[in-house]
């Protein structure tokens, strides 16, 4: 065979080979879609992940972000709060006891009370305000009992509802819920910024040092899907941060962003309620034996997450 009869022959090898190592590239750089969109897995539980602010997934993200399903039947929930006893205690009356004191989150997260039938909370955020004596102001209510605060009918509030894990619903809203079952894990917030689908700039409501001063974020969302998006943004984390334009602390008018990302990025749906819980020295975020946020001010409550 001729120098240029093999010429020929090895042409479509080597072009066939070219256009199979072009197309391995092309789908090895893919975004790969259906291992990282928990919306679209019917088996949903829990994730952490970290975004920038474009709500991007991220190693080097400043946002910490808890996703989790209210309906999973492998979740539990409760509330807990800085108390001076065992949660639920009663006096000799029979009146549920309320004497407060200051907790720091790490704490809430790993004392007694923290406990749900013997276990210890697989993930928590920070929640509720807590004011000079002490008290949560919000509406804060663990397993059906209530430890709030002045300003529980003004302040809206995070909650999961109690009854069956298939018809358990995330809610936020003013004061207690019409349904009784929905009145059953609640944590005061404050600043609601998104309302029935609608985001709304809440930096005027907050005030100059809240909006612009203190950045660092703690925060709750529930998407028209029903899933919750938990996050705390502080730059002081217990992570690799690369802070950049787009990966920095947040301010208000920058929570649609980030949310509406997380939410389509993971095919949870849209944005339908948003809150922020406790700001300045309090945001605090747990997760899977992690502590990966954590400010020393003590706090009202923090919601936590079990596994049964």
């Amino acid at each position: 065979m001729n120098t240029n009869k093999l010429f020929l022959i090895s042409m479509p090898i080597i072009s066939a080979s070219l256009l199979l190592g072009c197309q391995d590239m092309v789908a090895n750089s893919a975004p790969k879609t259906s291992t990282n969109c928990p919306g679209n897995n019917s088996q949903f539980s829990i994730e952490f992940l970290k975004t920038n602010n474009q709500g991007e997934r991220y190693s080097k993200g400043i946002n910490h972000v808890i996703l989790f399903n209210p309906k999973s039947p492998s979740l539990d929930f409760k509330v807990n709060l800085g108390l001076a006893h065992k949660i639920y205690a009663k006096d000799s009356r029979g009146n549920f006891r309320k004497e407060f004191i200051p907790k720091q989150f790490g704490q809430l997260i790993s004392d007694e009370n923290s406990k749900l039938n013997g276990k210890s909370p697989i993930a928590a955020i920070n929640a509720d305000y807590i004011d000079t004596v002490n008290k949560p102001q919000g509406l804060n209510i663990s397993r059906g009992v209530e430890y709030s605060g002045a300003f529980k009918n003004k302040r809206s509030s995070f909650g999961i509802s109690g009854g069956n894990p298939r018809q358990r619903r995330a809610t936020i809203d003013t004061g207690r819920r019409a349904a009784n079952s929905l009145n059953y894990n609640l944590v005061g917030g404050n600043g609601r910024f998104y309302s029935q689908g609608q985001f709304k700039d809440i930096c005027k409501a907050l005030g100059e040092f809240a909006c612009k001063g203190a950045t660092n974020r703690s925060m709750a969302a529930i998407t028209n899907k029903g899933y919750v998006i938990l996050l705390v943004n502080d730059v002081k984390a217990n992570s690799s941060i690369q802070t950049s334009a787009i990966n920095k602390e947040l301010l208000p008018s920058q929570f649609d962003d980030v949310l509406s990302g997380i939410a389509r990025n993971n095919c949870l749906g849209r944005i339908q309620e948003g809150i922020l819980f406790d700001g300045g020295m309090s945001p605090g975020l747990f997760y899977n034996n992690k502590v990966y946020v954590e400010n020393f001010g003590p706090i009202g409550s923090a919601f936590l997450i079990y596994k049964k």
